[in-house]
């Protein structure tokens, strides 16, 4: 058995990583009068081929059950990589920077999303390869291992699986005219010149984007960064969803056109059409309709071969498995303590 150690932090990179997709999905719908406009857009996204396991090895969905489950896979390409570096669909998890990894679930209704952070320590059985971390699925066998891994533990069904370069995220604050944050800290960003004095500040590009990520600065370090991408996040979201946003052709085609390059996707989710019907249906998701949390976790420990790991709550993931197949996820979230909603 492992040995437990303590708790630890959540990786912050869940935030931007389903930003992208919820906005690009969203306005996609709002864009459906400019389809074939939108539709060169999506062009510029990369096809992930072979995406999934064999059929056998999946878990059967019940042809009435509407509700969507989506693995997002973040990819940090770094400055100097190009765009599509970090989204090659065939690399593995080794050959990126940092990677993130995420389980969205959009219920039947329609009226919420609900993003699941999955820790890429966590102690999980691997088809085929026994108990290892979770990333290690996608390093033995890529995309296809890590989609059966979590299908035969969730046992449920993932529809749709996409790889997006965070990289993407600093061209869409450029696109939307950057967003103004009350900042809590003065500070330089570390290893940069970029100043973020205390009090409200306007920042885009790549200023934008280092404010998600600085955590040096802080006293308090991750925990001031989730504080920030969340304040970030909120501003974004909200200026995306605006009504004077969503009602300007010309601004929603400058969004889906600079996040589209950094996004690869599985051959039905790339098709135009399934994302801006999907995007139709959710015309009425705000900000604060995009819920978030954490694929239940006991803490850290170390595996017997000396690895330090995330120790899976067993029971509280049987809990969410049958709230994702039963799609009651709703229900779920409600009953979680305070602490877990983040």
């Amino acid at each position: 058995m492992p040995r437990r150690v303590k708790h630890r932090r959540v990786h912050v990179g869940r935030i931007v990583l389903g930003c992208l997709l919820i906005i690009m999905v969203t306005v996609a719908g709002a864009g459906l009068g400019l389809a074939s406009k939108f539709g060169r857009a999506f062009e510029k996204t990369t096809t992930i081929a072979s995406a999934f396991p064999d059929e056998d090895d999946r878990p059967v969905k019940d042809p009435g059950d509407t509700s969507m489950n989506i693995l997002l896979l973040g990819a940090d390409g770094g400055p100097g990589k190009g765009k599509r570096a970090a989204i090659d669909p065939n690399a593995t998890a080794t050959d990126r920077r940092s990677d993130s990894m995420m389980l969205v679930h959009i219920p039947e209704s329609r009226d919420k999303v609900y993003v699941i952070s999955l820790m890429r320590d966590t102690w999980i059985s691997i088809p085929g390869h026994g108990e290892a971390k979770l990333n290690a699925a996608m390093a033995n066998g890529g995309v296809p291992l890590l989609i059966q891994t979590l299908e035969e533990r969730l046992g449920t069904r993932i529809d749709h699986v996409a790889i997006i370069d965070f990289q993407g995220f600093r061209d869409l604050t450029t696109a939307i005219g950057g967003v103004t944050v009350d900042n809590e800290y003065d500070f330089i960003a570390h290893d940069t010149d970029y100043h973020y004095p205390k009090g409200k500040i306007h920042i885009d590009g790549d200023k934008a984007l280092r404010f998600v990520r600085e955590r040096k600065s802080f006293p308090d370090g991750d925990y001031q960064r989730v504080r920030n991408q969340q304040k970030f996040l909120k501003a974004v979201f909200g200026k995306v969803l605006s009504a004077e946003t969503l009602s300007n052709p010309a601004k929603l085609f400058k969004v889906v056109d600079s996040i589209a390059p950094y996004i690869s996707m599985d051959e039905e989710f790339s098709d135009p059409s399934l994302l801006t019907g999907l995007g139709l249906q959710m015309k009425n998701v705000r900000a604060s309709d995009i819920v978030s949390f954490t694929l239940p976790t006991a803490g850290t420990g170390t595996s017997l071969d000396g690895q330090s790991i995330v120790l899976p709550d067993q029971a509280a993931i049987d809990a969410l498995a049958e709230a994702l197949r039963n799609d009651t996820v709703a229900d779920y979230y409600a009953a979680l303590p305070e602490e877990k909603k983040k």
